[in-house]
């Protein structure tokens, strides 16, 4: 490619690049409590956590108490440490990934509503900023940077609680090894929460694409019109056919992303090591590839909308 076919691209591709940038920068502005929500809920895991350190000290010592020639009771102690660990671990997890879907629903059901119901929306198409732009930015909110805010919050909260668990353990003047033998290896929390969380809003991209439609269309009551239309489908096809297929599809879309955090997607056991990691059960499903069709189809929906929507 010759010079001039070099700088005439480059100024194009940043004319698309820094107004989707500058808007994307806007939606943060604007929404702070996308990160602010789950670090309140990391601080108050944290605080309870705090609380459990207690009975920590006790656990170790018990587990470290000789029992030979009773080695089955021996392991039995070190699962129920292991178990404690699991589930104070996961417990914060969920806390925090929570409250991240709340802020991540009513953000999606506002982001286009709150704009032409302030009548905000004219000054924001009288800028250089088209409407795929705009709607392309709020979309980008849920789907791509909801989930490093939410992974790099998740590891520094696990990262304290194992430091204040260490610091108590040996304070205690017990043994540390104990409590981190029972703990999962640092590089697989990070590369498994990292993991589960991009598969999981790509697994509800349908869904942000629904509550984003349904923020450019309705005049009013966004979350009554966001849950109604489903939960009517639902229950007509129970009520004519005495079927379920519409809840079943609604259900799993909602439950089974989670399975990415788990080992080899199968909804069971918690990742211990990388190799449990597999996305083959989500890539092969053809519901994930269907939801991402949806989402693409309910967004190119909300650019017709808000280019021809008037403000309420």
């Amino acid at each position: 490619m010759s010079d001039a076919a070099l700088a005439s691209a480059s100024p194009a591709s940043g004319a698309h690049v820094r107004p989707f940038y500058w808007s994307v920068r806007r939606e943060l502005w604007e929404n702070r409590a996308i990160y602010l929500a789950p670090l309140v809920v990391a601080g108050i895991v944290m605080v309870g956590f705090l609380f459990s350190l207690r009975d920590l000290p006790q656990a170790i010592r018990v587990l470290g108490t000789p029992l030979a020639p009773d080695a089955p009771m021996a392991e039995h102690r070190a699962h129920g440490l292991q178990a404690m660990a699991v589930m104070a671990s996961q417990a914060g997890i969920l806390a925090i990934l929570v409250a991240a879907l709340i802020v991540a629903i009513f953000y999606c059901l506002a982001c286009l509503h709150n704009e032409r119901r302030d009548r905000s929306v004219l000054f924001w198409k009288s800028l250089p900023v088209s409407d795929t732009t705009a709607v392309l930015s709020k979309a980008f909110i849920p789907l791509a940077v909801l989930p490093p805010v939410v992974v790099t919050i998740m590891v520094v909260t696990q990262l304290i609680t194992a430091g204040l668990a260490t610091a108590v353990v040996a304070a205690s003047g017990l043994d540390t090894g104990i409590l981190w033998r029972q703990l999962t290896p640092t590089p697989v929390v990070i590369v498994g929460l990292a993991y589960g969380v991009v598969m999981l809003m790509l697994w509800y991209a349908p869904i942000v694409g629904w509550l984003m439609l349904v923020s450019a269309w309705a005049k009013r009551m966004t979350f009554v019109w966001a849950v109604a239309p489903p939960l009517a489908i639902c229950l007509f096809e129970f009520l004519a056919f005495r079927s379920h297929y519409a809840w079943t599809l609604v259900h799993s879309r909602l439950v089974d992303g989670l399975a990415a955090f788990t080992a080899g997607g199968k909804g069971k056991e918690a990742v211990s090591k990388l190799s449990d990691i597999d996305p083959m059960p989500f890539l092969t499903d053809p519901g994930f590839w269907g939801g991402l069709v949806f989402a693409a189809a309910a967004l190119a929906a909300c650019v017709w909308l808000r280019r021809r929507r008037e403000p309420i």
